[in-house]
């Protein structure tokens, strides 16, 4: 529906033009005069019921609906918005004097960033450091669900809670996990896929399942097979990868349950992680005696495992794209002059139950 508005000074001059039409006599508009004064209060109420108007209006479709008035919408018909999630990863908790005594380190006690700005809770503990080890690795989980938990390397070092026979802690690796809540145009879609697969049994509908069980799964669908690959009709193989390439056994279970909820009478269903098939990199880039080589090399670095860690299921590694990924990473980089693929100049991946990830990225450097 197309409203017609109208500004501020189209609604007085249309009053003012109302009331002169309707009097024999000339009517007193100018500035300061009290009927101007009056006019001008209610074009100011005009513009208030318009935007009124135009509150509802978007409110009575999804497609302009936005925060909670789409949770709302959506949830008349059963969903719900997505949830952030958290973070998780390791930490290294060390003692300077580690042959004096060991550590015991519990659940739920907390380690964070120099700037208090991310603090992170012990999970599946608890966790031990004997007599005479110097350090332990425990799994931390981050407080607050969100993007800002996947911290880099080393940005984990203040002991929240104090533990006794633990002096320090780092974060050797960054971590991962942490997503922002499902935004409003992935709601919209994915409503879209629900209504569309309401009254169907088809690869489309068990997608929609798959898909509403966590964000940014990927996988694929394969039919009338097992997961050896042999000929079983009526069993529909799913492998699905959350982004780590190794997807815990819970959150396979919660995909296996959505699918049997979603799947055609008749058939079974299985479900499996992909097969991790690891991508090692050696790269030599050439680059001017003038630059930072540390920070191009870290930069290059990123961007290749950012790149590869990001492909789906059964996506492929294109080994063409690699010297563009290294140029585009830094304006520095001025010729990639070798880069080999585990060992080779060829594209890995594309199998359907399998995902790539990165491995060892051995990056040289050379001067002009």
């Amino acid at each position: 529906m197309q409203l017609s508005l109208q500004n501020f000074s189209t609604l007085v001059n249309t009053m003012a033009a109302t009331v002169q039409g309707s009097c024999a006599s000339l009517i007193d508009l100018t500035v300061g005069s009290v009927l101007r004064a009056m006019l001008e209060a209610s074009a100011s109420v005009a513009l208030w019921l318009q935007y009124l108007l135009l509150q509802v209006l978007s409110m009575t479709r999804l497609s302009t609906s936005i925060g909670a008035d789409a949770d709302s919408w959506v949830q008349d018909f059963g969903m719900a918005r997505l949830p952030a999630t958290q973070a998780s990863g390791e930490v290294t908790l060390s003692s300077f004097n580690p042959a004096s005594q060991g550590a015991t380190i519990p659940d739920g006690a907390t380690v964070r960033t120099s700037d208090a700005s991310q603090s992170f809770g012990v999970v599946n503990g608890p966790y031990f450091r004997a007599v005479g080890v110097a350090s332990v690795i425990v799994q931390v989980q981050a407080a607050t669900a969100g993007l800002a938990g996947n911290i880099q390397s080393g940005a984990v070092n203040v002991l929240g809670t104090a533990i006794s026979g633990i002096d320090t802690v780092t974060n050797l690796n960054a971590f991962s996990g942490g997503k922002s809540a499902e935004t409003d145009a992935a709601l919209r879609l994915r409503f879209t896929t629900y209504i569309n697969t309401r009254s169907q049994a088809t690869k489309q509908a068990l997608g929609y399942a798959i898909a509403s069980v966590q964000q940014q799964l990927t996988y694929t669908i394969q039919e009338n097979e097992t997961a050896a690959g042999i000929p079983m009709p009526g069993n529909i193989h799913v492998i699905v990868d959350d982004g780590s390439g190794n997807p815990p056994a819970s959150l396979l279970a919660l995909v296996a349950a959505a699918l049997d909820a979603a799947r055609p009478v008749g058939t079974s269903i299985s479900v499996a992680a992909p097969i991790v098939l690891t991508a090692a990199l050696n790269v030599v880039l050439a680059l001017d005696a003038s630059v930072d080589v540390d920070l191009v090399t870290a930069e290059v670095n990123t961007a290749l495992v950012d790149y590869i860690n990001a492909l789906g299921v059964g996506q492929t590694l294109r080994f063409s794209r690699l010297a563009g990924l290294c140029y585009d990473a830094d304006a520095s980089v001025s010729n990639v002059q070798d880069i080999s693929l585990n060992g080779a100049a060829a594209d890995i991946g594309g199998q359907a139950g399998s995902v790539v990830r990165a491995g060892a990225i051995a990056i040289v450097t050379t001067p002009l």
